[in-house]
Parts: structure tokens; sequence; C-alpha cells
């Protein structure tokens, strides 16, 4: 018999908290060297870690982000496996997993790159958001040290943690906006920025400070983020997993790709928006509309995808009225198909872990719920009955926060909330 248990709780349920944001990991060692959009609190990830697991535990985050869970696990001594598709930030997570650094060659790079002398270049040639992003003077410093690593680089850990430095820097050198999704704002400007040979420098000495602090405490190298398909089952990984924690992307509308795309231009990755789908876009799991848009897969043939069985009915209601709502505002986005093709995702990512999963084991799902153009889709339950019928044993539900309450110009008044899904093996 299925077995829901939404309001019979691992964890019951809490005050509003930011645990399932990463706001408070840029106060801590390794984690803050790149802020990620999404995310979730390091010093909670180590309590589950410490409450679940054992020395010869195996963890897995299948949607690994910047790394959060697997710097904890390295931090504890605990093997950990990642897997993650948008490749510019499964490049970054692998930077903070490894710490055999050498120090003086490092700082060696850095000092050299700070001295490195600017040669005659035209910022015409580049980008138009590098050129709304930044002052002339402040893009030719930037363009120097990018042509310092291209020139020099090499294939080492103290070279790839330049690279990951010069990245970091990007933002806090612009005079434009971010948004809290890390989207740019070229219309809005800020107050505080620093120059890049001042930005750089700080930086570096930041993450010296930092991996001092990891050999000192002895951190193992014990896990790795690696391009793999959470929606696909991994055969070199079955029956192996004691815990996972993740926070999959959530069915807001978010774009993940269009979130590093001011890095991603910068080292010239990609040329502009249009790249984003093809580079990135298509190998994520579907929650924009910009995707589910470019796919364009007929609603109902999604629906009749055999793994949306447990929602079908409500998942169909929800659907049609989108599809029929739409058309009543100005952007006629397709939530509608974005939303079946989301869970349709999601189904496949549960059936692909139960393989990998021991059947005494943990997951633990950070979610949050959407209501796209006011049209509420229940992540907690809808996810809840596909992971059961996956074959897991329990699901339970912890609201951590309300969602939705601060933005004066939000389309809606549907109150959303954010929290953990349990999941037992």
């Amino acid at each position: 018999m299925e077995q829901l248990c939404l309001f019979d709780n691992i964890g019951s349920s809490q005050k509003q908290d930011k645990t399932t944001t990463f706001v408070d990991n840029m106060k801590l060692p390794i984690h803050r060297w790149f802020k990620y959009s999404a995310g979730f609190s390091a010093d909670w990830v180590k309590n589950v870690i410490n409450e679940y697991c054992k020395k010869d535990s195996f963890i897995l985050d299948p949607f690994a982000g910047s790394g959060t869970t697997n710097v904890v696990a390295n931090e504890l001594g605990i093997h950990s496996l990642g897997y993650e598709q948008h490749y510019f930030v499964r490049q970054l997570a692998n930077i903070k997993l490894f710490y055999g650094i050498n120090i003086d060659v490092f700082k060696t790079i850095v000092d050299n790159a700070l001295m490195y002398p600017t040669k005659k270049m035209s910022i015409l040639e580049e980008s138009d958001l590098l050129m709304k992003c930044y002052a002339p003077d402040v893009l030719v410093e930037l363009l120097t040290f990018r042509d310092f690593y291209f020139t020099n680089k090499r294939e080492t850990p103290e070279w790839h943690l330049f690279w990951l430095v010069l990245t970091s820097i990007l933002r806090i050198t612009s005079h434009v906006g971010t948004a809290q999704w890390q989207y740019i704002l070229p219309n809005k400007t800020k107050k505080n920025t620093l120059t890049p040979k001042i930005a750089l420098r700080k930086k570096a000495e930041e993450v010296i400070a930092d991996i001092k602090v990891s050999k000192q405490k002895d951190f193992k190298e014990l896990g790795t983020v690696i391009e793999h398909d959470a929606r696909k089952e991994n055969s070199q990984i079955n029956n192996q997993i004691d815990l996972v924690i993740t926070s999959p992307p959530y069915p807001n509308n978010y774009d993940y790709a269009d979130a590093t795309r001011l890095e991603m231009i910068f080292w010239k990755e990609i040329s502009g928006w249009s790249d984003l789908y093809g580079k990135v876009r298509k190998n994520l799991v579907r929650s924009c509309s910009q995707h589910s848009a470019a796919d364009k897969i007929p609603l109902d043939k999604i629906l009749e995808e055999h793994v949306l069985a447990p929602i079908y009915g409500e998942l169909q209601s929800v659907c049609k009225e989108l599809e029929q709502v739409r058309f009543l505002h100005g952007g006629k986005k397709t939530y509608h198909t974005m939303l079946a093709s989301y869970y349709c995702d999601m189904a496949n990512v549960f059936i692909a872990l139960r393989k990998a999963m021991k059947h005494n084991s943990l997951m633990c799902f950070v979610i949050g719920d959407s209501a796209p153009y006011g049209v509420y889709a229940p992540a907690d339950i809808w996810l809840s009955k596909l992971a059961i019928s996956a074959g897991f044993s329990s699901c339970s539900f912890e609201k951590t926060r309300d969602r939705n309450i601060k933005w004066k110009n939000r389309k809606h008044d549907v109150p959303l909330k954010e929290g953990r899904l349990w999941i037992k093996g």
C-alpha cells in the first residue's frame, strides 16, 4: 500500500528558515568561492549526513549544481557522487572538490596576472552584453586577465582555480544589477563595485585561506561531479547509494541556462542568448517555458507518457487550464507543456534513482511548488506520488518557508511554499 504520509513528517513543520537557500554558504570556506543562485545550506547538509550516514556510506546528489553536498561530504570524509548536466556549473563544482593545490604556484599565477601588460584591444568586438555590463576601462582590465589565461594556461589544478577566481569576480566588478536569481539587469545599477585587480587579489586571498583550512583539517578528495542525466539509469551505480541530498529545478520558469550567461559569454563558451538552448538548456530537466516552447511537443503527447499515470488526472486538469488561460496573458508562455514535461522528467528521475538506491536508503529533495498564471500545482503531493510509484516506500514533506510573499510585482496571490521532501527506500 502506498504511503504518502505528507503530515507524518521525519521533521515537523518548521518556522521560516533559510536552510533551503544558498545564502549562508557565502560565509563558509570553499562554498563561498562562487555564488550559485540555486542551492541549500551546507550546515544543514552536514547535520543530515552526520545523522543518517556512516563513514562507509555513499551519497549522491543527482542535481549537484555547484557541489554543496559533495563539498560537505569531502569535509566529513565520506564518498559522494554528483550528476550535473550544466557543463559550466559542473566545472565550477569539480574545482571546489580538489584540495591538492600548490599555494605557491597559484600565488605566482595570480601575481603574474596582476602584472600582465595591457594590450591594445578593441572592446567593440566583444558581446553587447559585456559592453552593457562594464565601463570600458573595467572591461579592458578583465579582458587582459582573460588574455593572460588563454595565453598561458596549463591543465593543472592551479590554473583551473585561477579560472574559477576570475569567473567569480565578474559580477562584483560590474556596475549593473543582478536579480535574485542571477539574471543580469543591464538597466539597473549598483553602488558598490571593485576594480578587477582589487577583486582578483581579494578573491585569490580568500581562496588561499580556504585551501589552508582544507589542508589543516585534512579534507578528503572523495567526491566528484560527473556528466550524467538524472533522468537516466547509471549502469555503474546499482543498489549502492545510502543517501540522496539534492534540490532539483523547481517548475517555476527559472532558466538555469540564462543564470550563467554573463560568465559563459565572457569565456567565449557562447556568443549570446540564442546559444543557450543548444549548449545547455536542452540537456536539463524541463522546468522553464523557454525549454518547452523550443521542444514544441503537444501537451497530449506528453500526458500520454505512462510514467505520469499516478498523477494523470490532476496534472491533465491543471495543464488543460493553463493551455486556455495563457491566451489571456500577453506572453502566452507555454506553462502547460512545461509543467507536464517537468513532472514527466521527475518521474523518470525517481525511476532511475530507485535502481541506484539501497532498499534501506533515504532521500531528501529540497523542493518548491508553483502557480504559473495563478494556476496552482502542488509539487509536494505530485512528486510524492511519483516517488511511491517508482518503488519507494514512503514520503513526507517538511515545510521550511513561505515563498512568493515579498515581491510587489508578483503576478498572483497563490501562497507558495518551499521545503524538504523526505523519501524512504
